[in-house]
């Protein structure tokens, strides 16, 4: 039987490559078998019946995508018994393997393995009957490379499917990341919106100048907050769109996050200390995140007045901290929101922790850790304390 690099096989064609490769067997089978008619050319019995197993075995390789079980098992019958009856060492080995390689690799390998195993048991019951041209080495070197088929196949099946794993892994990830970019911003913006209108009616007949003031807000609010969903939703659509002309979410934005909570009712003071350099983008989107989501909690369920962003950057993390002076139990004991949960996974995504709890003297305050890579370069010193209230 004829030497088979298994390591180079590879049936990934359609059709088409199945029918290119029947046709090169079938010519090549044709070739050794041309040399058994010998000087006379008289066709035998046995070789016209190894002639006609040849040409089935062949022909039925290019069904194989519609009928695989069928096709299997005829193409290794077929070339079975084709070894058992020639005495000419011809390719026609080739089909079976490369049918029980396209079957393991879909993960078919039982159905595979029981294929090759008839395949091995009938040739070698065969060379001891004396049958053919074929002996114990020619049954062992069988033996070993359907094995090596199989197991081709079967790590290429595993391979694909843990790559088509990741896929969805990455896929659900990408879901959540996205779901929390729209938590965030639409919660914020919506809260921001709901404080004002809720100021814009309560002082309608009794100030008409404030409401009036709040109803901007309102505006300003909404515009901003529909921009970025555009830009959000632009991604998704993957669309060609203009490129946003506001700097995108990040720490840069803050003293807008602040200005918007400050029209809320919030007296928001921002403490910077430590080095003044870029951060990572993934790191600066995360700040800002957390940043927003406190801030909305802060105007929405706590009740509170002031509150204070610290802002602590070295040469490896940034430390942030938010913290205000109302009803810390009333952000703690929601329970069943989403906001806390987001910020605490986007910091664990970066490696890094946040905690969230009630002062015990009143207010909430939420510190975050947020590493990032020793090797990001610094642009930049120390920058004094920004602190309005000096504290």
């Amino acid at each position: 039987m004829p030497h088979l690099d298994v390591s180079r096989l590879r049936l990934r064609g359609g059709p088409r490559a199945d029918a290119a490769l029947a046709l090169g067997v079938l010519v090549l089978s044709g070739v050794a078998e041309g040399q058994r008619l010998g000087p006379g050319g008289h066709a035998t019995a046995s070789w016209i019946a190894s002639w006609f197993l040849v040409m089935a075995v062949c022909a039925v390789l290019p069904l194989r995508r519609r009928y695989p079980a069928a096709v299997g098992w005829g193409t290794v019958i077929g070339t079975g018994a084709y070894y058992l009856l020639s005495t000419v060492d011809g390719p026609l080995v080739v089909i079976p393997v490369a049918v029980l390689y396209a079957l393991a690799s879909r993960g078919r390998v039982q159905a595979s393995a029981a294929m090759a195993a008839v395949m091995v048991v009938g040739v070698g019951a065969g060379a001891l009957a004396g049958t053919g041209d074929v002996n114990g080495t020619a049954v062992f070197m069988l033996a070993g490379w359907l094995v090596a088929v199989l197991a081709l196949g079967a790590v290429r099946h595993g391979r694909v499917a843990y790559a088509e794993e990741e896929a969805r892994l990455r896929a659900t990830r990408e879901r959540l990341r996205i779901a929390r970019e729209l938590h965030d911003m639409i919660g914020h913006s919506m809260s921001m919106i709901n404080v004002q209108a809720s100021a814009a009616l309560h002082r309608l007949e009794r100030d008409p100048g404030q409401a009036h003031e709040a109803l901007t807000v309102i505006k300003q609010g909404s515009k901003e907050g529909l921009r970025e969903l555009r830009a959000t939703l632009g991604v998704l659509r993957q669309v060609d769109e203009a490129a946003p002309t506001a700097p995108p979410p990040g720490l840069s934005r803050i003293d807008d996050l602040a200005s918007s909570a400050s029209r809320a009712g919030l007296d928001v003071r921002i403490k910077r200390v430590g080095t003044h350099s870029a951060l990572p983008a993934a790191v600066d989107l995360a700040a800002y995140r957390i940043v927003q989501e406190s801030l909305t909690n802060a105007v929405r369920h706590s009740g509170a007045r002031r509150v204070v962003i610290r802002l602590d950057r070295d040469d490896r993390a940034l430390a942030l901290s938010v913290q205000d002076d109302g009803r810390g139990a009333a952000i703690a004991g929601r329970s069943g929101g989403s906001g806390i949960a987001g910020m605490t996974e986007r910091a664990r995504a970066l490696g890094g922790t946040l905690s969230a709890e009630a002062g015990r003297t009143g207010g909430f305050t939420v510190r975050a850790r947020l590493p990032f890579s020793h090797h990001h370069e610094q642009i930049g010193g120390v920058v004094d304390d920004q602190d309005p209230a000096g504290g």
